[in-house]
């Protein structure tokens, strides 16, 4: 799954890496390392113009609340729920199969957390001595540094208990596409902790490769037989992992310390 993620990247950066056509400079995000569900994200989209005189494809970065709201949905209360979409299921799940036919995105990430119970951690839950095991985060980013391309859908939710002209008529949501985790070796494997993303968490982000984009992006690919083909899994080694400080679990601290490579697990959370 994906439940937190780091974003840092400035919007400029992310226009020269996507070819972004259309961003507005008040819409500027503060780099955020702890991007928990709810928070607002950059994604990057092929949408027309509003009141544009084409009804060309425009490439923009928009802002996004992570957590898709269906438009069909009553209330938005069930967003925080929907940060994720498996990419077995998602062609079929009322939830996410309009949007995967026609409002698909990329969210831009400098990497995702994942939590690993350590092995000491492990046996003291199982001989029933410890009741709430403790974790170490894991910083996974692709190896070369570049920029991870998370899959993601988004929908637009209108609040008709608002006015037309209210701010918050409109609701714009995301969800980030999850696949199987790759079982391969990692690109950098640590010394000490797990060796493949697989042993860390069953469930990974999507990653798309620079090859995908356009084609995902792409809003006149509608056929799911089609689309589904773009969800295999990117080629295995370009991911590596390490772990980070235990303070990125509280979703209230936020900076770039948190991206801190550790030498190993913190003590008492060994793999």
């Amino acid at each position: 799954m994906c439940g937190r993620y780091a974003s840092s990247r400035r919007p400029e950066d992310l226009a020269g890496v996507f070819e972004i056509e259309k961003w507005e400079p008040e819409e500027t995000l503060e780099p955020d390392y702890n991007v928990a569900p709810t928070k607002e994200v950059y994604a990057v989209l092929d949408r027309p113009l509003k009141d544009a005189d084409s009804p060309r494809p425009v490439r923009q970065l928009r802002r996004l609340r992570w957590g898709l709201v269906p438009s069909w949905a009553k209330t938005p209360e069930g967003g925080a729920r929907m940060i994720n979409a498996r990419a077995e299921t998602v062609h079929e799940k009322p939830a996410f199969r309009r949007a995967f036919a026609a409002r698909r995105c990329i969210l831009p990430a400098d990497g995702y957390y994942e939590w690993v119970t350590g092995r000491q951690e492990r046996e003291l839950e199982v001989e029933g001595k410890k009741k709430r095991p403790r974790k170490q985060p894991y910083f996974v980013l692709p190896a070369d540094g570049s920029v991870f391309a998370m899959a993601g859908l988004y929908e637009f939710w209108r609040d008709r208990t608002l006015p037309d002209d209210h701010p918050r008529a409109w609701w714009a949501t995301c969800s980030v596409i999850t696949t199987e985790a790759e079982r391969t070796p990692l690109a950098a494997a640590p010394a000490e902790g797990p060796h493949s993303l697989a042993e860390i968490h069953p469930r990974m982000p999507l990653m798309l490769t620079p090859d995908r984009w356009d084609a995902w992006l792409d809003p006149s690919r509608t056929d799911p037989d089609d689309l589904r083909e773009l969800l295999a899994p990117p080629p295995a080694g370009l991911m590596r992992a390490y772990p980070v400080p235990t303070a990125v679990s509280n979703v209230r601290n936020n900076g770039p310390e948190l991206l801190k490579e550790l030498e190993a697990p913190e003590e008492g959370t060994l793999f």
